[in-house]
């Protein structure tokens, strides 16, 4: 083997990690929002979890992914330790979609039909197609699927590169005395495992193992030890990933491990009992790629299903390894947002909307509470609020630094969509928060200055109360189930608060003059009011960014002004029966 052969290999192995990348990008891309879909009807029972884990790496063709996607899902608190476990085992099965794909270049006969599905014959054919979708369509799922086309054309020419780069060794006595070593069934799963930890992907390590096969000279005794341990290496990146998790996500990677190395432990006696035993006549034939798929496939079906039965043990065992926190010990909150979940957009921005949501329910809730505090002031419902303030900042935080990071991730339209809206809001429901702070220090101003209001100025506080009540219950709704035509009644609400404040202020103004109300109750009551208009304010910003960006376009101004403008119908008969319920 020269030199030059060398380089081929290299490169090959390159282009066909780069075309592998490229595919489960698209499949990822391509299938987002059907996984979100899929986990969000995820139920406890172990049979669905493996069905799940079989379909979402069949999809993406990675078990590393699905794997690494398990382990953010359960350190975010998406799904339990118990579900995890069904999902892994069926990542392994789902794994072994890729080698069959890839055992296709090892197709022989002059048969038309024969030589029609080798990837030879229509790998170029699919690259021609992918590369019109992927310049051409303006559509994200028709790109998506032009790069799973690409991805897959160029895996099978990097596979063919480094197939051809290797044939040469099947005339080298030195080649085939190194696959002797692997004979033995340790060096034979240590070099598998170590090939696959470099690699990170056990796909793509069994496609080096088959391009490998061509030679002829890697036998069924070499390869079954390698490929078990292939699937051992490929938990490193779980278990890479699991690091800085809480205790369960912990615990999942450590199921990913246990599995895979009972499983190998078991298959390994039962193949070499049946060997001594009975005898495998096959034992030194030449194994091709169908051979490795084949071995890959029984090898994560078998272990499946010795072990499927005991997955509350492989639990407990994880537990076992992984202890609780003694009675003493700090309970370990679960992460809100996690880094893991990027190599998901789809599942990432989910999880990234609930705790928006969160945020929202959480600084309307304050409001709610700050606004009953008026007429009845409680110390310990403003230290409520102040707590809620502080959770809703470190939410701000945290959520403004995931999106963008999220929002470098290849995205779809939809998704891209989704992280603006989010990105828009967080802001406002954060300053809705702060408005709920200033107005339990109002309240709290005027319980120990013992300021009271009249009669009339009590009623009109009543009246625009009802009125933020309904704008902010309007705009969570709005914004939770992303609702635009809820949406679209905020903007006369808005408009209404801000006529009833003008006119409440001219009419304190006018109290004032007559002695019925004092100056300092007039500094109070215009803070009060400046504080509902503001959060009336918000509210309309967090509901026009959701219907412009349904329609994408940012042009917030624009809108606004369109909509005071045109005095359209639907704003004007909203405006009038808000006009008629909030009378002052």
């Amino acid at each position: 083997m020269s030199i030059f052969s060398v380089f081929t290999l290299l490169g090959g192995l390159a282009i066909f990690l780069f075309g592998m990348n490229v595919m489960g990008e698209g499949l990822e891309k391509r299938s987002g929002d059907r996984l979100k879909s899929i986990l969000e009807h995820l139920t406890s029972s172990p049979i669905k979890g493996l069905l799940l884990g079989v379909g979402v790496t069949a999809i993406i063709q990675s078990s590393s992914a699905t794997t690494v996607m398990v382990v953010g899902f359960v350190n975010s608190g998406i799904m339990k330790l118990s579900q995890s476990i069904g999902v892994i085992m069926g990542a392994n099965i789902g794994t072994t979609v890729t080698s069959w794909l890839l055992s296709l270049s090892g197709i022989q006969g002059d048969n038309f039909f024969l030589q029609l599905v080798k990837p030879s014959s229509f790998a170029p054919i699919l690259a021609f197609i992918g590369i019109i979708f992927a310049m051409f369509s303006k559509s994200d799922n028709t790109k998506a699927t032009g790069s799973i086309f690409l991805g897959f054309a160029v895996l099978m020419t990097g596979m063919d590169m480094m197939s051809a780069a290797v044939k040469p060794l099947a005339e080298n006595p030195d080649f085939a005395n190194i696959l002797l070593l692997f004979s033995n069934p340790i060096l034979g799963i240590l070099t598998g495992a170590l090939l696959t930890a470099i690699i990170q992907s056990s796909s793509a390590s069994v496609g080096i193992l088959q391009a490998l096969s061509v030679t002829g000279s890697i036998t069924y005794a070499n390869a079954v030890p390698i490929i078990l341990g292939q699937n051992i290496g490929t938990t490193v990146t779980a278990l890479l990933s699991s690091i800085g998790t809480n205790k369960n996500a912990r615990r999942t990677a450590v199921v990913h491990l246990c599995f895979n190395l009972i499983g190998a432990l078991v298959f390994l006696i039962l193949f070499y009992t049946l060997k001594a035993t009975i005898g495998f006549p096959f034992i030194n034939d030449s194994i091709n790629a169908a051979g490795i798929a084949a071995v890959h496939t029984i090898f994560n079906l078998t272990s499946t299903l010795i072990l499927f039965p005991f997955t509350k043990w492989l639990e407990k065992l994880a537990y076992f390894i992984i202890k609780e926190d003694g009675p003493n010990g700090k309970e370990e909150k679960i992460s809100l947002l996690d880094e893991r979940l990027l190599a998901t957009p789809s599942v990432a921005i989910a999880r990234a909307k609930d705790v928006t949501d969160h945020m929202a329910v959480l600084s309307r809730d304050s409001l709610f509470l700050a606004m009953s505090l008026i007429k009845d002031f409680s110390s310990e419902k403003a230290a409520i609020i102040r707590e809620n303030e502080e959770i809703v900042d470190k939410y701000e935080d945290k959520l403004g630094t995931y999106l963008v990071k999220l929002s470098r991730e290849s995205l779809s339209l939809d998704d891209s969509h989704e992280i603006s809206n989010l990105l828009h809001s967080i802001g406002d429901f954060e300053r809705m928060s702060d408005h709920a702070v200033n107005l339990a220090e109002v309240a709290e101003e005027i319980f120990t200055k013992k300021i009271t209001f009249s009669a009339d100025g009590m009623k009109e506080i009543q009246v625009i109360s009802r009125a933020v009540t309904e704008i902010l219950t309007l705009t969570t709704d709005a914004f939770m189930k992303e609702d635009l035509e809820l949406a679209k009644q905020v903007e006369p609400l808005e408009q209404l608060i801000d006529r009833l404040k003008n006119k409440m202020k001219n009419r304190h103004i006018q109290r004032v003059r007559k002695n019925e109300c004092s100056i300092e109750t007039g500094f109070v009551f215009s803070d009060l009011l400046t504080n509902y208009e503001r959060v009336a304010d918000h509210c309309s910003n967090v509901a026009v960014c959701l219907i412009e960006v349904a329609n994408d376009s940012f042009e917030t101004h624009e809108y606004l002004s369109n909509v005071k403008g045109s005095g359209g119908n639907d704003f004007a008969q909203r405006y009038e029966a808000y006009k008629q319920k909030y009378v002052i």
